[in-house]
């Protein structure tokens, strides 16, 4: 969360020429409501098992870039279908770069608490050894500049 994976995105497809597409768009685009809604509709499992499909189905798709959401990690299947069917990379970011860039921001349900540092804490610990189990490529975006990420991924994508 906050790693910058939607703005990394965006510009990486955009320098590979490659069509982008953001998983949690294309999940609100399908129910036609929000992010939070859905949470709060359904909870968190029902969002997830929206996402599952999604992830299955997009991760079919060839000649993509592939923002995901930051718990997509937590369920296996979409740990398989992202690890087998493309290039994964994870970015990485510190806790209090989460924190400075989320701050303001309304649409992370899992943030609304009195308390988001010690969430993203554990989400960190919970996340980061899936990330690392699934990723091909590791790239740290703390106080980095989203085009300097860019142009070192394009190297490490194609070395």
């Amino acid at each position: 969360m906050g790693a910058g994976k939607s703005t990394i995105g965006r510009l990486l497809s955009s320098e590979l020429k490659l069509e982008f597409i953001d998983s949690d768009k294309v999940i609100e685009d399908k129910c036609g409501a929000d992010i939070p809604w859905i949470f709060d509709m359904e909870g968190e499992d029902g969002f997830r098992e929206r996402e599952e499909q999604a992830i299955d189905e997009l991760t079919l798709r060839n000649d993509i870039v592939l923002a995901t959401g930051g718990g997509v990690v937590m369920r296996e299947a979409n740990r398989r279908h992202l690890s087998s069917r493309g290039t994964v990379v994870y970015l990485c970011t510190s806790v209090e770069q989460q924190l400075a860039r989320t701050a303001r921001d309304k649409n992370r349900p899992l943030l609304q608490t009195e308390n988001p540092e010690a969430v993203l804490r554990e989400l960190f610990a919970r996340r980061d050894p899936l990330y690392r189990e699934i990723a091909d490529i590791i790239i740290y975006t703390d106080r980095r500049n989203p085009r300097w990420v860019v142009q070192e991924l394009k190297t490490k994508i194609k070395g």
